[in-house]
C-alpha cells in the first residue's frame, strides 16, 4: 500500500521476478477492503500516508482474526526515526525499512514470508487430509468392532461419517 502511484510501480518492478501475484491499493481502507475477500503471504505498508495511515491500517490488520498473522513490513519515505519504527514494531510488523532501501533485500524478505505462507497452506490441506482419513478409520473400526452388525446400523454409521463414540472429538483437525 502506498499513496504514491510511481511509488507503487517501483514496487512491482522490484517484485515483478518473483513468484508471487501483487495486489497494490493507494489507501488502507482499500487494503482492509482486499484482506476481506483474499489471503496474503505478506503486506507492505507505506507507513505515512494522508487518511488513514500504515500505522493505523495495521493495527486493523492485527485486530481481525483472519489477517492479524499476517507479516507487514514498513516501508517508509521519511527519515529513519527509532520511535516511529518501533511503534510500526508494537503494532506486530515484522521490519520498518526506509527509502532508499536495497530491492533485493525486499525480494528476500518478500521471498521468504511467499515460501513460508505456502508451506503454511500445504500444511493446513494435509491437516484437513489427515482429519477424514482418520474419520475413515475410526468409521471402519466402529463397523468392524460392532458385534453383528445390522444393515440399518452400518448405513447409520457410515452417514454419520465417524465413530459415533468419538462424536465429542468434534475439533479434531480443525484448521484455525
Amino acid at each position: 500500500m502506498d499513496d504514491r502511484h510511481e511509488n507503487l510501480v517501483a514496487l512491482q518492478a522490484i517484485l515483478e521476478g518473483l513468484l508471487v501475484s501483487l495486489d497494490t491499493v493507494d489507501t488502507g481502507e482499500a487494503a482492509l477492503k482486499k484482506l476481506l475477500v483474499r489471503d496474503y503471504a505478506a503486506i507492505l505498508l507505506d507507513a505515512q500516508m494522508p487518511g488513514m495511515d500504515g500505522f493505523e491500517t495495521a493495527a486493523h490488520i492485527k485486530q481481525r482474526e483472519r489477517t492479524r498473522n499476517i507479516p507487514i513490513i514498513f516501508l517508509t519515505a521519511a527519515d529513519y526515526d527509532p520511535k516511529l519504527a518501533f511503534r510500526g514494531y508494537q503494532l506486530g510488523a515484522v521490519d520498518y525499512l526506509t527509502k532508499p532501501f536495497d530491492p533485493w533485500v525486499l525480494q528476500a524478505k518478500v521471498t521468504v514470508f511467499a515460501e513460508l505462507w505456502k508451506a503454511h497452506t500445504e500444511l493446513a490441506s494435509q491437516v484437513v487430509k489427515y482429519a477424514k482419513l482418520r474419520d475413515a478409520v475410526d468409521t471402519a473400526l466402529t463397523l468392524l468392532d460392532h458385534p453383528d452388525p445390522q444393515p440399518a446400523d452400518a448405513v447409520k454409521i457410515l452417514r454419520a461419517g465417524r465413530n459415533p463414540a468419538n462424536s465429542h472429538d468434534s475439533q479434531r483437525g480443525a484448521v484455525t
